[in-house]
């Protein structure tokens, strides 16, 4: 048996509401990096969704950001975020999401991302379009970039890497409305799709950063790309550009000419 969007939006709320449910408390943090943490919640939430994956269809190769690699014997893969926006979270900052994909053949076929503190469902099936809680999500008409609202991330590695993403950033906020940047790649993905922001990039994500969040913006009209526009942001390294469709080339062409003016 395969899982449908409705497996995914269930197993997504039920790790929101173990992520809302510890919100608030005093969190028992670790660091994989000097900026790079993880919290009991993070843990509590891939239990749940691994043992959810596990009881419901056994066998499933999942690939997850605590874990890593769970290797099975069924067709199709399941990417997992169990708390994208752990540094928020560490911080009691209200933004973060859980993320779930699940992809057969290289091709992310569904997606969930969940705001569990806004009680905000993104779905998208691919072919079917992309939903908020069941209302249907459209990137938006924008065609200029000083008409252009975005958001971006930086590398846990900011201190050891040439594309920090800084110049970007400088370029880039100097061009639009401005440049956010709020933490959460799967919700800033998602809100792409839901025509909070015209553009999202990012370098150095991991395929659970991004594989729910893109299929969400795929499915409401944004383009969604690598860098450099090849169509397979899923194979690692995730280097993406998600936008609406009438800003996209401005985008690339600004990220890809960095440090050539």
């Amino acid at each position: 048996m395969k899982p449908t969007l409705s497996d995914l939006e269930k197993i997504a709320r039920g790790a929101g509401a173990i992520l809302r449910d510890g919100y608030n408390r005093e969190h028992d943090i670790t660091y994989k990096g000097v900026i790079d943490l993880v919290t009991e919640s993070d843990h509590a939430s891939e239990k749940f969704i691994l043992d959810e994956i596990h009881a419901r269809f056994p066998g499933s190769p999942i690939l997850t950001e605590e874990s890593g690699k769970i290797e099975g014997a069924r067709e199709g893969i399941w990417y997992i975020d169990p708390l994208d926006g752990t540094v928020n979270y560490a911080h009691h900052i209200p933004f973060f999401s859980v993320s779930i994909a699940y992809a057969v053949n290289g091709i992310v076929q569904f997606g969930a991302v969940y705001d569990p503190l806004r009680d905000e469902m993104f779905l998208a099936e691919r072919g079917s379009g992309s939903m908020l809680n069941g209302t249907p999500l459209k990137a938006t008409k924008t065609t200029t970039l000083e008409r252009s609202l975005l958001v971006t991330g930086f590398p846990y590695d900011t201190w050891n890497t040439k594309q920090d993403n800084f110049k970007n950033f400088e370029r880039l906020a100097k061009l639009t409305q401005g440049v956010r940047r709020l933490g959460s790649a799967a919700l800033d993905s998602a809100y792409v799709g839901a025509g909070r922001f015209e553009g999202f990039w990012e370098y150095g994500l991991r395929p659970w950063d991004i594989a729910a969040g893109g299929l969400i913006a795929e499915e409401a009209g944004a383009r969604v790309t690598t860098i450099d526009g090849k169509a397979d942001y899923i194979t690692p390294p995730q280097s993406v550009i998600v936008a609406a469709p009438g800003v996209y080339d401005e985008i690339k062409k600004a990220l890809n000419n960095v440090g050539q003016d």
